[in-house]
């Protein structure tokens, strides 16, 4: 006959080990998941703008960085130029030396009295005395300028390895600031990816209201109003230029034809005025007069953005502003508010 015996019931203690092992596993989900719950579209936003603005930041360095290699690279031209054209000039010294001094060894062996007695002609010999006390001097000058020559070499040579340094250290940070911008703008790719597709959409969507917006207050700037026109003839061809470039796409380190970074549209926007600017934002801050009150500000004005002043754009009326805004974007109107604005400069 089959026993029937009932199933061992676990402890007590191992009863409460394991309900709390459970308990811990629930509160530990629980913990993950408040921990780390999925952004908002609207935090997400508030993070991609920053990690935009600190790519733009890294941009103008970029910029500057990429300027300095060019005017590096310039000198480092011109001073090696100079240091081949001084060698020709050198070599020809010492080869106009080395003919003297291998005729004074052809006709110096024989002591000069000699030569006297010897010449059928004391006039002739008299003259070419002299001649040779010229020739003597000439050399004497001849070695000098080979030995100035050759310090003006070296001193050149000694600068150029000093340029070259520079351009080498140029181009470490050129690159360091590019690899900084790349991992900025994959970093906020990233996150623009965490969102849905509808979602993607309706911040696109909601930008591109804001732009119309912009654009329209920018374009119904009463006539009469003293901000409504540029100040002189070059800005507002600098400004047109720029307004026609309207729906051009951000791209770091470009400046035109077909995109542009900040510094760049308004370098670029100006030397289709046949005005030349400096390339990054910080360095065109330093230029013309500046406005510190927006009251004050004028169509055409450069207005400058942010305590480092790593942006710029056109002031474009009606508190609005025309600039290159950051990757993702085009060029478009902007409330002056939605930065903080430092001041114009009028150019």
């Amino acid at each position: 006959m089959a026993s029937h015996r009932r199933p061992k019931q676990p402890g007590r203690a191992r009863v409460t080990v394991l309900t709390a092992t459970a308990a811990a596993a629930v509160a530990l989900t629980s913990q993950t998941a408040q921990a780390d719950p999925k952004p908002s579209k609207s935090e997400v936003k508030a993070k991609v703008d920053k990690l935009y603005e600190e790519a733009e930041r890294a941009t103008e360095k970029f910029n500057g960085a990429k300027e300095q290699q060019g005017k590096l690279q310039k000198q480092v031209d011109a001073i090696q130029d100079r240091v081949a054209r001084g060698q020709d000039d050198l070599n020809e010294l010492r080869d106009a030396l080395g003919s003297v001094a291998s005729a004074q060894y052809r006709s110096g062996g024989m002591d000069p009295a000699l030569q006297l007695l010897l010449s059928s002609s004391p006039d002739d010999y008299l003259d070419q005395a002299s001649a040779l006390d010229q020739l003597g001097a000439q050399q004497a000058e001849a070695v000098s300028d080979i030995q100035s020559k050759q310090r003006a070499l070296a001193q050149q040579r000694k600068e150029a390895q000093e340029k070259l340094g520079d351009l080498a250290d140029t181009r470490k940070e050129l690159g360091s600031k590019k690899r900084e911008v790349q991992a900025k703008l994959g970093e906020a790719q990233k996150l623009l990816n965490s969102l849905s597709a509808q979602e993607r959409a309706d911040l696109k969507q909601a930008e591109q209201k804001r732009a119309d917006r912009a654009e329209a207050r920018a374009t119904l700037t009463p006539p009469g109003k003293k901000e409504s026109k540029p100040v002189s003839g070059r800005v507002s061809s600098a400004y047109a230029a720029a307004q026609s470039k309207i729906g051009s796409p951000y791209v770091y380190g470009a400046s035109g034809p077909s995109s542009f970074d900040c510094s760049g549209f308004t370098s670029w926007a100006f030397a289709q005025a046949d005005v030349a600017i400096p390339r990054t934002s910080q360095a065109q801050a330093t230029i013309g007069t500046r406005i510190t009150s927006q009251s004050d500000l004028q169509v055409g004005d450069l207005v400058f953005f942010y305590s480092d002043l790593h942006h710029v754009g056109f002031y474009a009326g009606n508190g609005q502003i025309l600039h290159s805004p950051r990757t993702g974007a085009v060029v478009r109107y902007e409330s002056i508010n939605n930065m903080p604005y430092q001041f114009g400069v009028r150019v």
